[in-house]
């Protein structure tokens, strides 16, 4: 891996299986039973020029549980941009107080240009409808952790994608991120105008992979392992866009009479969330909360484990870790939400 994690283009099958081991040896102090303190002294740059929660205290509950902290600057209103700051200099300030940077920021390619300026290491933490690297990670960890309890093998899986895979940053780095790894097939669902972009596409096939592209959820889903589906990104809408787009409908819905009736009993529910529940979004169904196929809030949670191990790697105390475990002291519960 590169010094910056900033696409899945910079990763290759052997980075990707190093970071998974990583991460399971993150998994202790992800889950509060023990504690590190190899960042002690390391400050980070999180700097969210896009609307997040997850992802945001994500990086940041990984930063901490390293032992290192942070400093958050949320939205352009709050920072020199406003001003009329260029990506460069603010770089170049921002790597002169911290030691790792994570960016937010709605345009493609404005992490990338960020990075050019510091030799810090930089996390694309999301950039407009470009990629989201570290939710791909996350996202394969969840996978690999729920094949491995429902007995099943990633070569030859069938996985579903659907939603707006236009705009849906998160599928364009996960189907990348698979295509590292031996053939499967994959099916592609989305609304008129919101399909996945072709060199995308051609990538993948170019690896040896099966891309099938239907226009509903309409038909038999039984053999699909994996159905990951996203929200309708809206606020990446032309004004023009935006009128010719009506509702969405019940075609592209996933919920359990979905799930119950197309898809199998070991059919694992994903999503990068926010999911939209307001009535008429027809995003991912709550219907489906509480059902052990949906697998969203275990997905959530294999983000603190993978960000740890993103920065430990990147700054180069993966190997220390280990050495320097205690346990924690404070009460941590045994579980912590009904959906556990």
């Amino acid at each position: 891996m590169s010094s910056h994690l900033l696409s899945t283009d910079s990763l290759s099958r052997a980075h990707v299986d190093h970071l998974m081991r990583v991460a399971a040896r993150m998994e202790p102090i992800a889950q509060r039973r023990q504690v590190t303190r190899v960042l002690e002294g390391a400050v980070l740059g999180n700097l969210f020029f896009e609307a997040s929660t997850r992802t945001r205290v994500s990086f940041n509950a990984a930063f901490c549980r390293l032992g290192g902290s942070v400093c958050d600057t949320t939205g352009f209103t709050f920072s020199s941009m406003a001003k009329g700051e260029s990506l460069y200099d603010t770089s170049r300030v921002m790597s002169g107080y911290c030691d790792a940077i994570v960016m937010r920021h709605p345009d493609q390619g404005s992490v990338a240009q960020f990075a050019e300026a510091t030799h810090v290491p930089v996390i694309n933490g999301g950039d407009g409808p470009g990629e989201h690297p570290s939710q791909a990670l996350l996202d394969f960890y969840t996978i690999d952790k729920e094949f491995t309890r429902l007995g099943k093998r990633l070569a030859g899986a069938h996985v579903l994608l659907t939603g707006d895979l236009k705009y849906g940053r998160t599928v364009h780095s996960l189907i990348k991120l698979l295509s590292l790894y031996d053939p499967m097939r994959f099916t592609l669902v989305s609304p008129p105008g919101l399909e996945m972009p072709s060199r995308v596409i051609d990538r993948v096939e170019s690896l040896g992979h099966r891309v099938e592209q239907r226009e509903s959820l309409a038909g038999d889903f039984s053999d699909v392992d994996v159905v990951y589906t996203t929200r309708i990104q809206r606020e990446r809408f032309t004004e023009e866009m935006n009128e010719n787009f009506g509702a969405l409908s019940r075609d592209f819905s996933v919920d359990r009479t979905f799930i119950d009736d197309h898809c199998s009993d070991s059919t694992i529910v994903m999503h990068p969330l926010p999911r939209d529940s307001r009535p008429g979004a027809n995003d991912l169904d709550v219907d489906l909360n509480g059902d052990p196929r949906l697998a969203i809030f275990r997905q959530t949670d294999n983000g603190i484990p993978v960000r740890m191990a993103i920065f430990a790697t990147l700054l180069e105390v993966d190997d220390l870790v280990e050495k320097d475990l205690r346990s924690v002291r404070w009460f941590v519960p045994s579980r912590l939400g009904v959906d556990d």
